[in-house]
């Protein structure tokens, strides 16, 4: 454990979200995802869900500020996913500000998956518990 670090950021998880650069995206899945698949570099989180991730993740990592939409999730047909409030909750806390979410074709939402830099795959039972987070800058203070 690790001062200030939340815990279910591993060691692996954490050299990822460094390595990362500028405009690098990495997708955080639910159980149904295609993960092994599509990843190149995977991280297998089975019993989290993913807005613990995603949570997780941003209390570190930001989002860039260049682009319209920094994540990404499927446009799902019919009714909008609740999973997805709370995907836009978790970002404006961490951001500070209402970033909305680009809906993606679920196929498009494959390919742009399989060129993320990882893939985090979790125990999430939701459907449509998938998102794409594009990594940002960290700007001087």
């Amino acid at each position: 454990m690790l001062k200030s670090i939340n815990p279910l950021l591993t060691g692996e998880l954490l050299a990822i979200l460094a390595d990362m650069g500028h405009g690098d995206e990495i997708v955080i899945s639910d159980g149904n995802f295609p993960a092994v698949t599509a990843a190149q570099r995977l991280v297998q989180m089975p019993g989290i869900n993913a807005c613990a991730v995603t949570e997780a993740i941003l209390s570190l990592m930001p989002l860039d500020d260049f682009v319209d939409f920094p994540a990404a999730v499927i446009d799902a047909p019919g009714d909008r996913p609740a999973i997805y409030a709370e995907f836009e909750t978790i970002i404006e806390n961490a951001e500070g500000r209402r970033i909305p979410l680009e809906g993606v074709d679920r196929f498009a939402f494959y390919d742009r998956s399989k060129v993320a830099f990882a893939v985090v795959s979790t125990g999430e039972r939701r459907l449509y518990g998938n998102i794409i987070l594009k990594k940002g800058v960290v700007r001087p203070e």
